[in-house]
């Protein structure tokens, strides 16, 4: 009968395979179903995210004549 030595080493690197592995797969998988989504049409397409901001030209020009 032959009994395996495991090291703290050896565990920490099993442990990090492990962890590894888990983030591997939910990142293909976040990845894959967004391309799913997107074929389907099921995501919204945020082109400007900024669109609801008001921001007047007279807003910007007042606030750099004011720092001067």
């Amino acid at each position: 009968m032959h009994f395996l030595y495991f090291d703290p080493g050896l565990g920490a690197m099993i442990a990090q395979a492990i962890v590894a592995a888990v983030a591997g797969v939910v990142l293909f998988s976040k990845g894959l179903m967004f391309k799913i989504k997107s074929f389907l049409g099921l995501v919204k397409n945020d082109d400007d995210l900024f669109d609801d901001i008001d921001v007047k030209e007279s807003d910007i020009e007042n606030k750099n004549t004011g720092d001067k």
